[in-house]
């Protein structure tokens, strides 16, 4: 039976496997890594809001804090999306008639809280506390990045796992003293790694359970 290919062709059954596994290779490492693209990750990426707040303002501007609408941080999972009565005990008497924050009068006077769109939203089968992570000495700043410079808000964080990991695997990094939590221009000190290490011990996080699966995932 005569051949049907010659030699020649040998190059092209090369050619095909060396550029098929290179593509299913190529293929793997996006679908690994596409969850670090800022598009897909939404870092530094603003949501429309029913009302364009500004932390910037607000924190900055007006040193109002963190604690004045995110109520529950300190004491729960939930840091708490403040309702509308806590806007209206400032602007039932300033920028009362601002069209702006028309949808803030409306939520008020017909009674129907506003639907503000989640920024820091984790998946269901991730388990995150506030409080916890508050009374650890791991500041705001950290995870939501420096919210009083920001017009409007926006992740500056993944909150991707190996992210999460990072403070994990390595608290003493991160940590800060408790009274410092809240405090958006707090620098951490030369000697962090440190000063870090006797506030692990000081507030007796437990290193060796840190990274275990059931920490974060019940």
């Amino acid at each position: 039976m005569p051949q049907i290919f010659g030699r020649s062709f040998n190059w092209f059954a090369n050619v095909s496997i060396v550029g098929g596994i290179a593509g299913a290779s190529l293929l793997l490492g996006i679908l690994l890594n596409i969850n670090r693209l800022d598009y897909v990750s939404h870092v530094g990426m603003p949501k429309d809001q029913p009302v364009p707040f500004s932390h910037k303002h607000h924190v900055a501007g007006m040193g109002i804090d963190c604690r004045y609408c995110h109520t529950t941080v300190e004491e729960s999972a939930f840091a708490g999306i403040p309702p509308t009565e806590t806007c209206m005990s400032c602007h039932s008497l300033i920028w009362t008639e601002a069209p702006m924050l028309e949808p803030v009068r409306a939520s008020f006077r017909d009674e129907m809280p506003l639907q503000w769109t989640r920024i820091h939203d984790l998946p269901d089968f991730v388990y995150f506390k506030h409080d916890i992570h508050i009374a650890q000495g791991i500041g705001c700043q950290t995870c939501h990045g420096n919210v009083d410079a920001m017009p409007l808000m926006w992740k500056a964080q993944t909150l991707n796992m190996e992210w999460c990991l990072e403070c994990h695997r390595a608290p003493q990094d991160f940590i800060r003293p408790r009274e410092e939590v809240f405090n958006m221009n707090w620098v951490p000190p030369a000697n962090q790694s440190a000063a870090g290490m006797e506030l692990v011990k000081k507030y007796g996080v437990q290193t060796s359970q840190l990274t275990d699966c059931s920490v974060c995932h019940l």
